[in-house]
This record gives structure tokens, sequence and C-alpha cells, in this order.
């Protein structure tokens, strides 16, 4: 991915100084537990923030936040971040216009181990996440090594593609299908609510494809390896692998992600259309 000398987004709050966000008074959380809480949360449908208070021994810790400030110069990991960052204002700013509207920009906030978010104290064992609460993606760049080491999905992009899914949820919440689904919580059974989480997942899948298309035609900054590692990347934390890859079953009703399938097919259907109402998982019968 040539993403060198490409413009780096503002909107990028740094508060991994001094440590970050440090956890009070409990254990620090190994890449271990962060593998555990994925799988939790992947496969079973469990906040992270509880699989973390039961394997920390109590509730979740309160964390104290440090002070948000700029990336420093130098920081590889932080430009490319921003870069990618940059890259997703441009298209969906531009997708938003053409249809009427204004894109309101994210915030992507850095942080280390725990952080606090408007919806709870953000860990880095939930991997990067979106709160709409506050309208900020958080991300612990820990979470980069985990995707190649452990969950085996390497590469740039990959990591681009995971940015961009987070990016997506924005634009549902921008949209309002974020909004709808929470809305049927508690008025539904879990397993329908999981099968709409489903179709969230996959649409912001299918968003993050739609922003590769556009970006591509702008920059010309992907190669077929990139796309392939997207792809991979999609396959690796599909529902039903990282099903059978814990208990050596799979349980469909307890998917709220996707399977492997799925979530390549949407991420592609969005790559190769660039189309946001070929996204439209909520009206599609067959996933």
């Amino acid at each position: 991915m040539k993403w060198e000398g490409n413009r780096e987004s503002d909107n990028v709050e740094d508060r991994r100084s001094g440590g970050g966000g440090g956890f009070g008074g409990g254990r620090s959380i190994g890449i271990g537990t962060v593998v555990i809480a994925l799988i939790g949360w992947g496969v079973f449908g469990i906040n992270p923030l509880t699989t973390i208070g039961l394997l920390s021994g109590g509730d979740a810790p309160q964390v104290q936040q440090a002070p948000a400030q700029r990336p420093p110069e130098g920081d590889r990991q932080a430009a490319f971040v921003s870069t990618v960052l940059a890259s997703t204002e441009d298209v969906w700013g531009q997708i938003f216009r053409q249809g009427g509207a204004q894109y309101r920009e994210p915030k992507l906030v850095l942080y280390r181990g725990a952080t606090p978010t408007a919806c709870g104290t953000g860990q880095s064992a939930m991997g990067p996440f979106y709160c709409p609460g506050d309208h900020k993606v958080y991300l612990d760049m820990d979470f980069f090594d985990t995707m190649s080491r452990q969950l085996g999905a390497p590469g740039e992009f990959a990591r681009a593609y995971v940015i961009a899914h987070e990016v997506g949820h924005h634009v549902q919440t921008l949209l309002g299908a974020t909004g709808k689904v929470d809305s049927m919580r508690g008025r539904v059974s879990q397993r329908e609510q999981n099968a709409l989480s489903v179709r969230l997942e996959l649409q912001a899948d299918c968003y993050a494809g739609v922003w590769a298309h556009h970006s591509q035609q702008a920059k010309n900054w992907l190669d077929e390896s990139d796309i392939e590692s997207a792809i991979n990347a999609a396959e690796q934390i599909g529902d039903d692998t990282l099903q059978r890859q814990q208990t050596g079953t799979v349980r469909p009703d307890a998917f709220t992600h996707g399977s492997s399938a799925q979530r390549v097919r949407w991420f592609t259907q969005g790559l190769k259309t660039g189309s946001v109402r070929a996204c439209d998982t909520f009206s599609a019968q067959a996933l």
C-alpha cells in the first residue's frame, strides 16, 4: 500500500503520552486476554467489558484520561493511521456531497490500555471500536500486532480495512442505521438481535469496500496483494472461523458479525461497485 506522501488527517487525538490511560488498581491485560475477549465478543456476543472484568478479577477498571494531543512527528504508525483516516474523509465527504448532505468527520483516538469514552471505558481488549455517543473511533495500535501474530491477518491494507470498517460504523450512525438497530434492543429475542447485529457489521464491511473502491480510483495506491490481505483479514475474523478455532463447532444463531464468507462477500461488494446502495444488507434476503 503506497500511502507515504499523502495527506494526513487533523482529526487524530493521541492519548498515549505518559503511558496513556492506565488500569487503576487492577492487573494489566496481556495479549492472551485480548484474544480471549475478542473471541468472547465475536463468537458469543459477550460485551468485552464483561470479559475483561471477569478475567481481571473485578469490575471494569477506572481510567484517568491522558491529555489529548497530536501524534508526534516521525511516528510511522500514527502517520499511517492518519493517512487512512484522511482518505476516508475525502471519500465519504464526496459521497455525502453528491447526495446533497454534509459529512461530519469522526475523530480517531489513539490510546494505550484503556481510555474514557462516551460509551464507557474503552479497553484494548475490545479491539478497534466506534462509539456513536461521541462520534469517535478508538484504536490501541497494539491490536495491529495481534492481527498479524494471533489472528493471521498481516499487512498494511488489512489494517486500513479495520479502520475503514469502524469509519463505516460512523457512516451508519449518520445515516440512522445504528439508531434503528439499537432501538430494537429488548424488543426482540437475543437471536433476532444477533441477526440485526450481523447485518449492521456486514454493512460496515461493505462500506469499507466502498471506501477502498473510491480511494483506489483517486490514488491508485493499492495492488493485488493489498486486496488479498484485506480479504484474508475478513476471513480470519468471521464468526464461524473464530467459533471453529475456539470450540470446534459452529453456531450460526450466535453470530454477531457474520461468517467469513459473508464478510468477504460484502467487503467485495463494496469494493467492486463503490455504491452505498449496493450495501443494503437489511433488505438482502440472503447474506
